[in-house]
C-alpha cells in the first residue's frame, strides 16, 4: 500500500466510494457543487485510487458537520478511518480559537457509532438531546 493524503476529490471518485459502501450514487453535478462548497476535505490515496475520504461543512460560525466518512471496504481495518477522522478534529482544532465554541456534529452509518465514540462523539438519544433526523427529498415532475 503506497497511501498518501490530499485535499481534493473528483465527482467520479466521490461517487466511485459512495458506490463501493452502497451508498446512493449522487448525479455528478450536484456532487461536484457540493464537493466545491465542502470547507475541508481529507482523501486518501492508495496510489492514485482514491479509497476513503472525509469531508467538512459549516457555517463558518459556529456549526460543522461531518460528512461522507467512506473508506474502501478492502481498506478498512487499517487505520485509514481513524487517519482520516483525525486529521478532520485536527483541522476543526486549529480553526477554533480559545474560548470558542464549535457544535460538531454527524450521521454514523448504522453500526459504526463505536468508531465514532472513539473522537469523543455521544450517540444519540441521551437525557438531554434527541434523535438524530434525516431525510432524502427529490423533486418529482408533477411538484410546482
Amino acid at each position: 500500500m503506497n497511501v498518501t493524503y490530499t485535499n481534493t476529490l473528483t465527482a467520479d471518485e466521490f461517487n466511485a466510494l459512495r458506490s463501493a459502501v452502497d451508498w446512493n450514487v449522487i448525479e455528478n453535478s450536484l456532487a461536484a457543487k457540493g464537493l466545491e462548497h465542502t470547507a475541508f476535505l481529507v482523501c486518501v490515496r492508495d496510489g492514485e485510487k482514491a479509497v476513503g475520504m472525509a469531508r467538512i461543512i459549516s457555517d463558518y460560525g459556529y456549526v460543522v458537520y461531518i460528512a461522507d466518512v467512506i473508506v474502501l471496504p478492502e481498506y478498512q481495518g487499517k487505520g485509514l478511518g481513524r487517519e482520516i477522522m483525525s486529521r478532520i478534529m485536527g483541522y476543526i482544532k486549529d480553526n477554533t480559537t480559545q474560548g470558542q465554541s464549535k457544535y460538531i456534529a454527524l450521521m454514523a452509518a448504522k453500526g459504526k457509532e463505536e468508531f465514532y465514540e472513539k473522537f469523543g462523539f455521544v450517540k444519540r438519544p441521551t437525557d438531554s438531546l434527541g434523535s438524530g433526523m434525516t431525510i432524502w427529498y427529490e423533486k418529482k415532475d408533477d411538484e410546482l
